[in-house]
């Protein structure tokens, strides 16, 4: 390349969209985080999931009613999202023990064990929720955190 300009050009072309099969839009990736307040420890959690993206755990609070964890199509309804939902025991989700920090205070947020919720969003995106029954205050609380797998 021997100019600025043919230089330029090139990276104009070879960042312009390839028009691949998947398209994902970042509304398609928003799903409700909250619908109540969220716990001061959750707050405090300062932790990555490595997967082909490292994101941060993000806090969650849900208002619940229900004397125990929602069901798959309870939780559609709590995140107002309708892709594919499934409950993952802790050891499925971190089968190594990384993210024991977050499950442990997922669990001081609440009453009893913690599950993990995954939310497809595409063939490659998903949405994992480790959450616990906060009976006293009437909600669902835990961490959230996006993933890539392809």
């Amino acid at each position: 390349m021997s100019s600025d300009k043919a230089y330029s050009a090139f990276l104009d072309k070879a960042n312009q969209d390839s028009g691949g099969n998947e398209r994902f839009t970042e509304s398609q990736s928003i799903l409700r985080a909250t619908s109540a307040e969220v716990p001061k420890q959750l707050q405090q959690v300062e932790k990555y999931f490595t997967s082909e993206t490292d994101e941060p755990f993000e806090p969650v609070s849900f208002k619940w009613e229900g004397k125990e964890l929602p069901s798959e199509h309870e939780f559609q309804g709590l995140v107002e999202h309708d892709s594919e939902v499934s409950i993952l025991k802790v050891e499925e989700f971190d089968p190594q023990g990384h993210y024991r920090d977050v499950v442990q205070a997922v669990e001081d947020s609440g009453n009893g064990k913690a599950q993990v919720f995954r939310v497809a969003s595409g063939r490659t995106r998903v949405t994992y929720y480790v959450v616990v029954m906060d009976k006293d205050k009437g909600r669902v609380v835990g961490m959230k955190v996006k993933s890539v797998e392809s």
